[in-house]
């Protein structure tokens, strides 16, 4: 079998597999279809174009399937390593084994650590010039946003940064679908972000070619 039959195979299995996930546990995905491609290349952006010093270190949260897990190991350099994390154990098998047979994957693997916990209760042992958080905060509550993001930004080397996405017109759809408890905290959660994306946001850009589209902020610690 040739390395793109194993590839679309592979990336069939993720996609499956978090379709069943998210329809029984949409809380934690936060998403109906796997990011694409164009989303998890904005994602990955700081890897590119000499934004970071090498060798770097990642940290990627909530891996899911791993689309943005392979965007970011097609980037790695030979010394450059990877965290993964990913709490969701039907996710974490899908990873393993395209660890093993994703050929992109399999060429980083000895550079990728695979986490099975939640980033709220993984030691965070070293500093990351890069953290990519895919984790969906516009679903939990405000003061978890607010805790996550100190914890990325206390884990990043001065100067490292921080890339997340959120879904473009949810707050439409929720307007119309949700509790005034849920819109509350949906704005909370909103209010957070702001606040962290005014005090350390370089920038941010939309995804259209993605469902639904999202937008990418990117925000960057201070050097110290």
């Amino acid at each position: 079998m040739d390395a793109r039959n194993t590839i679309d195979r592979t990336t069939r299995g993720g996609a499956l597999t978090f379709l069943r996930v998210a329809r029984t546990s949409f809380q934690a995905t936060g998403a109906l279809a796997p990011s694409s491609r164009y989303l998890a290349a904005r994602l990955a952006a700081p890897l590119r174009g000499g934004q970071v010093r090498h060798p770097a270190m990642v940290l990627e949260v909530g891996s899911g399937t791993g689309v943005v897990t392979r965007e970011i190991a097609g980037l790695l350099g030979p010394a450059d390593r990877l965290d993964a994390v990913e709490v969701n154990p039907d996710f974490v098998e899908v990873l393993a084994h395209a660890l093993a047979t994703d050929p992109v994957l399999a060429r980083a693997a000895d550079r990728i650590r695979l986490i099975p916990e939640s980033i709220t209760a993984v030691d965070l042992d070293r500093r990351y010039d890069v953290i990519v958080s895919c984790l969906p905060f516009t679903n939990f509550p405000p003061e978890q946003v607010r805790a996550i993001l100190d914890r990325y930004l206390a884990a990043l080397v001065p100067g490292g940064h921080l890339t997340y996405f959120g879904y473009l017109g949810t707050q439409a759809a929720r307007s119309v679908f949700d509790s005034r408890t849920e819109l509350a905290r949906h704005r909370a959660v909103r209010a957070v972000l702001d606040e962290f994306q005014q005090r350390y946001g370089v920038g941010s850009s939309v995804v259209w070619r993605n469902l639904p589209p999202a937008r990418v902020p990117h925000l960057q610690a201070p050097a110290r």
